[in-house]
């Protein structure tokens, strides 16, 4: 009899999760660093895969960083392979960003003084996007940007806003991890100490939580978070870079969150999940993993 009891409670539950979904929207959002636009389009057969693999996972929204080499006319064709019919980037020119997606996107701005490799500020879904790619090189940069962006997001009114794409950052929420992680620091600080290297990416010896905790301030949610367990909380480097830059070994040692999404306060109500996507299936797609978030709203 509990047995029965039990089983029933679970259709009910079922059922009334179907009934949720149904009067619902999914939209899932997902930011990509694509790895010198896919060795300015030399990469042919890792580009294809990585198409396919987008595609199987079938975004509402996608922004994109190291569109190298690409044009406008490009990304258009691109994105109509993963079932995206709008597209918009920021620039035909050195490290580009751009976003992608179902629905119609609107300019807001495109930035490129003052940035490193510039930001693209656009809307679709009803949200404000800001997709940027900061200074993988001086934490000062990266200050300043996140500053930048932070001002921007200040003046627009619209309460949907999110903030994605690869911020070359670490967390506060990730010190507890990146404190056990000598060798990670140890790479860090050999690099700065170089002699004649007038770039820093570490703060008084240490990572730089500045830059993350600006946008944090705006103020800015990080879902990945919320449902990424520590330990699985990592974005680079992946394995397509054994034999590139990295052996195995430090493939394994160097593991770090550089890719974010941030959400406003009133968004990530509507958040229900947050992945990235660092198992095999993705390990020769990117020199980054992809992150997503997934979001609930009612139909309109």
């Amino acid at each position: 009899m509990i047995h029965i009891k039990k089983i029933v409670t679970i259709f009910i539950f079922l059922l009334s999760l179907g009934k949720i979904y149904a009067q619902n929207d999914t939209i899932s959002v997902m930011s990509y660093n694509i790895w010198n636009g896919f060795d300015w389009d030399k990469a042919k057969d890792r580009k294809a895969k990585l198409i396919n693999w987008v595609k199987s996972k079938d975004p509402n929204i996608l922004a994109l960083q190291e569109l190298n080499g690409y044009t406008q006319e490009k990304l258009e064709e691109d994105a109509k392979k993963w079932g995206h019919s709008y597209a918009l980037l920021l620039k035909e020119n050195g490290y580009s960003v751009g976003l992608t997606s179902k629905t119609p996107i609107k300019l807001r701005e495109k930035v490129r003084d003052e940035m490193w490799h510039g930001l693209l500020h656009c809307e679709t879904y009803g949200i404000d996007f800001f997709v940027v790619h900061l200074s993988p090189s001086d934490q000062r940069f990266r200050n300043k940007e996140a500053g930048i962006i932070k001002d921007r997001i200040s003046k627009i009114k619209n309460e949907n806003y999110m903030v994605l794409g690869d911020f070359n950052a670490h967390s506060p929420f990730d010190g507890d991890y990146l404190k056990t992680n000598n060798k990670l620091l140890k790479k860090y600080l050999e690099s700065d100490n170089k002699p004649g290297n007038k770039f820093k990416n570490t703060l008084n010896n240490n990572f730089d939580f500045n830059v993350i905790s600006t946008f944090l301030s705006i103020p800015s949610i990080d879902v990945g978070q919320m449902y990424i367990e520590t330990k699985s909380r990592y974005s680079f480097p992946t394995p397509a870079l054994i034999g590139e830059n990295l052996d195995l070994k430090q493939v394994n040692n160097f593991k770090e969150r550089i890719d974010y999404i941030f959400v406003s306060p009133k968004l990530v109500k509507s958040c229900i999940n947050s992945i990235i996507y660092n198992s095999e299936a993705t390990f020769y797609l990117s020199d980054h993993f992809p992150v997503e978030a997934k979001f609930i709203f009612p139909k309109k």
